[in-house]
């Protein structure tokens, strides 16, 4: 067990960027918010999978909707929590520990300031290792777990509790709420002891995201960055770029998209693209793909190295486009029928990103 500081936040908010794979809202707000919670609440510990006992009681905290919305509809603090006590409520039982439920974007942080304000402390774990975008999504489901109860509430109070069949109804049914209340809420859907969590759930993910930051933010030199990003995360490079158009919708509370890329560099005279639904879905040259989910894509500014979330995309981005293997948990085959690519449209069965690139790491 060790207490999270300050400087601990900024580098998972960075590294939280990364593995949020484009998407999973912006990491600053998460940053401001858990760091504005701990300073008026008290410090919050950092446990280990080892220090999680069988008995207690794990409960993740999130955030739902898409993240454009997030950038003008701030999280409240009210709504940290409030869905976590609606299943305490429920359960008739006190949570002992929170959980990420993914460790990319804002929530990673998210669950940090709820943790803060109720005292309790934060696993070093999520239910993902990066981001993705619907609730079905989760380690927990390939697991054989199924959300009995989910609260949903928003920055005004409102807090509804849900009892679907399967974590695709949990998808369906947040979602529908989630944008009624304006495109945003906070989220609790699991209520689980200890002994469920362990072995179902991906380890050590925001020590894995604030080493990720420390690389990024203490890095002089941008060529080391870059090379040191992809040793860490076994990652490839797919080519560097200029966005010269970016389409984006937002609707069905989600952020759909298509960036267009002109190649720089020894890139240059090709055309790429990135596709998204919060987190960025392919990566192609012209037609082909060059990586998929599940595996994470991650646009990084060419100057900076700090990576670019779907939603900051813009026409002149300058960006080193990445792909690093997601966790084994997703290249199972349920893990890929829920979160591969012909689950979100594309007709072509997944490819791990270290074939597509011919070279194993």
């Amino acid at each position: 067990m060790r207490e999270l500081t300050e400087q601990d936040i900024d580098y998972i908010s960075v590294g939280a960027s990364v593995l949020g794979s484009g998407g999973g809202g912006d990491p600053k707000v998460g940053r401001l918010l858990a760091k504005s919670m701990i300073q008026k609440y008290g410090p919050v510990n950092l446990i280990s999978i080892d220090e999680l006992q069988d008995d207690q009681y794990v409960v993740p905290v999130s955030g739902m909707g898409a993240p454009t919305v997030s950038l003008e509809k701030l999280p409240s603090e009210i709504e940290l929590t409030t869905p976590l006590q609606e299943l305490e409520r429920a359960f008739g039982k006190k949570a002992d520990v929170i959980i990420p439920i993914e460790v990319g974007g804002i929530n990673s942080l998210y669950p940090v300031g709820a943790a803060a304000k109720l005292h309790l402390p934060i696993l070093d774990a999520d239910a993902i290792g990066r981001a993705f975008p619907e609730a079905q999504m989760e380690t927990f489901h390939l697991h054989g777990l199924e959300p009995e109860q989910v609260a949903v509430g928003d920055e005004k109070g409102n807090v509804a509790l849900l009892k679907p069949i399967n974590a695709y109804w949990s998808e369906y049914m947040s979602r529908a709420l989630t944008v009624q209340m304006g495109g945003s809420a906070s989220v609790s859907d699991y209520f689980l002891a200890g002994k469920d969590v362990k072995g179902s759930v991906v380890n050590g993910t925001l020590s894995l995201a604030r080493e990720i930051g420390e690389i990024l933010m203490h890095q002089e030199d941008y060529d080391d960055v870059f090379k040191a990003l992809l040793d860490r995360l076994n990652g490839f490079e797919l080519y560097d770029g200029k966005v010269t158009a970016v389409t984006r919708e937002t609707k069905q509370g989600f952020n759909f998209g298509t960036a267009q890329i002109e190649g720089l560099n020894n890139y240059r005279g090709k055309t790429f693209s990135l596709e998204f639904q919060n987190e960025t879905l392919v990566a192609k040259e012209g037609d082909e793909i060059l990586a998929s989910v599940p595996d994470l894509i991650v646009a990084l500014d060419i100057e900076s190295a700090f990576p670019i979330t779907s939603e900051r995309l813009q026409y002149g981005s300058r960006v080193k486009v990445v792909s690093f293997p997601c966790d084994p948990q997703w290249r199972t085959p349920i893990g890929i029928e829920t979160a591969g690519p012909r689950y979100f449209g594309y007709d072509v069965d997944y490819i791990p990103v270290e074939e597509l690139q011919g070279k194993e790491k």
